[in-house]
């Protein structure tokens, strides 16, 4: 089990999964009978823990049950994400793609609730995606670059070559990312048209040539 060195009112687990700058920050709660408050974001804290970024967006999401978002990255304008639930739990994911890294294709999945409050920090390279464990889950992220239109890509959420183990989720691969034949805890996957269209790792990268420099390890 790593562990994490505490920084102001913030634990941060680097290298989670053995994966290179990816981290696990975990606020400290202070509660009483009354209720709770966190700080869910202190750029001091952050800056001391050696997570110097400048985040300029703000995102929040809606999903219900068994919605499986990803995986997706952006390709000439990465972002680095700081993401979080408000309400509900999610396994949320993300996959190596920086053509250096020792580590590149590999995954690692976190779950994120309102309980825990974990954040997730997943920095430029990186693909990303989550699926809703709770009946509806508020899915929130920071991002250190504004969003791009048409500059989104994807990798099928089902690759064999990733191999992402997706919890509750089951059904056979017959080589797509469509939804049909998948459950998640016995009702229908749900998947957006947009997701069940990308293709795997190596189709999207092949030769290993990655779109631009941004996949290089950081």
């Amino acid at each position: 089990m790593l562990k994490g060195k505490c920084m102001g009112q913030i634990e941060v687990i680097k290298d989670i999964g053995g994966i290179k700058d990816l981290c696990v920050v975990i606020p400290k709660v202070h509660g009483d009978s009354r209720g709770y408050f966190v700080e869910m974001y202190n750029a001091n804290d952050m800056k001391e823990a050696g997570l110097d970024y400048t985040f300029v967006q703000d995102n929040q999401s809606m999903s219900r049950k068994g919605v499986l978002r990803g995986l997706h990255f952006q390709k000439q304008y990465p972002q680095t994400k700081l993401v979080w639930v408000i309400k509900g739990e999610v396994f949320d994911v993300a996959v190596d793609l920086r053509k250096d890294s020792e580590t590149y294709g590999k995954w690692h999945g976190e779950i994120l609730s309102d309980v825990n409050k974990r954040q997730f920090l997943i920095p430029k390279g990186f693909a990303h995606g989550f699926l809703v464990l709770s009946e509806t889950a508020e899915f929130c992220y920071k991002c250190d670059d504004f969003y791009h239109p048409n500059d989104e890509g994807g990798l099928a959420w089902n690759d064999p070559g990733i191999g992402v183990i997706w919890p509750g989720i089951e059904g056979e691969y017959k080589g797509s990312p469509e939804a049909s034949g998948y459950t998640f805890e016995k009702s229908p996957l749900i998947l957006s048209e947009k997701d069940q269209k990308w293709m795997g790792l190596d189709e999207t990268f092949t030769d290993g040539v990655q779109p631009g420099n941004i996949f290089k390890e950081q």
